[in-house]
């Protein structure tokens, strides 16, 4: 039976619907863009707040290379970190650029991403704080030193840093967690490196900068840079069909876990740094063990927060 005709009318009937979505993103996307010109050049203020519903505009079927092009290497902005703790993210100053900050609001005003946002999320899964969307460059981060920890572009010598190619998967931390420099681990007798535990999302899905997703840990991999260890937690993005395929690090296919090490390994060199090592045989620990050290870096992050522990010139809000 020739079914061709049939297949012709249907894919025209989807290009013909995602033509009028498209059109009316535009329209829409043009008001918003014109009112907030209009705000900005009134109210003479050097930040752009923009918020939306809680269905975000990003989540309109536009091409995603419209908000992240690969060929620009350059993150795009979440105009909603999560609706779950129905918060904005508020632009201030220009990308690429010292003064870029991503800050993070509600109602009752600016929060701390690192602080504010739980730690867990629904079930057995994770809260994790997008920080650099997968095939972009610019380095990134809570700035765990600042007011309200708004995310920025790191700064080394003066310079924005970027990686030298771009990161393969979606990065960041876990909020309400910490690697503390004042504890050493027994076995790899090295210290934390003062920051929240970081995050590799391995999901299919470009995450935008900002976002706050749910995820399952798969396994952890315990690098050792300057000196200091830097966990890098495994994680796949609750939402994403190989969440129901991995429930353990044995589950993700070698050449992922391979790939995740070795860019780690070799990212620092371009600039004349020394390759990094890894602990436990260079292996990815399981979901257990991974489970463990989030709640270690959790209870150290309590202690952080309770002024237990001395800050040092991290800004806790304490």
């Amino acid at each position: 039976m020739d079914t061709s005709p049939t297949i012709h009318t249907f894919v025209m009937q989807s290009l013909v619907a995602r033509n009028q979505l498209f059109h009316r993103w535009k329209h829409h996307a043009r008001y918003l863009l014109t009112a907030a010109a209009y705000h900005h050049h009134h109210s003479r203020s050097p930040s752009v707040t923009m918020k939306f519903p809680i269905v975000s505009i990003l989540a309109l079927s536009v091409p995603a290379s419209a908000w992240a092009p690969v060929s620009a290497a350059r993150p795009s902005f979440a105009s909603m970190a999560s609706a779950l703790f129905s918060a904005s993210t508020e632009v201030v100053g220009q990308e690429a650029t010292e003064s870029f900050r991503l800050k993070f609001k509600t109602d009752g005003g600016e929060i701390s991403p690192w602080h504010d946002i739980p730690l867990k999320g629904d079930g057995d899964s994770y809260n994790m704080v997008v920080e650099i969307p997968k095939m972009t460059k610019a380095k990134m981060e809570v700035a765990t030193k600042e007011e309200n920890n708004p995310i920025a572009q790191d700064m080394k010598k003066g310079k924005l840093r970027d990686y030298h190619g771009p990161i393969f998967w979606n990065y960041g931390c876990l909020p309400q967690t910490w690697e503390d420099p004042n504890v050493e681990h027994p076995e790899l007798k090295c210290f934390g490196d003062d920051d929240p535990i970081d995050v590799v999302e391995i999901g299919s899905a470009a995450l935008p900068m900002g976002s706050v997703k749910e995820v399952k840990p798969l396994g952890i991999l315990a690098m050792i840079d300057d000196g200091e260890l830097d966990w890098k937690v495994l994680a796949v993005a609750t939402d994403d069909p190989l969440a129901k395929e991995y429930n353990d690090i044995d589950d993700v296919p070698e050449s992922i876990t391979a790939g995740i090490r070795e860019w780690f390994r070799w990212y620092k060199t371009p600039d004349d740094k020394p390759v990094n090592s890894f602990g436990f045989d260079e292996k990815f620990l399981d979901v257990a063990t991974t489970k463990e050290v989030i709640e270690e870096t959790h209870e150290a992050w309590k202690k952080l927060k309770a002024g237990e522990t001395e800050a040092g010139k991290l800004w806790t809000g304490n």
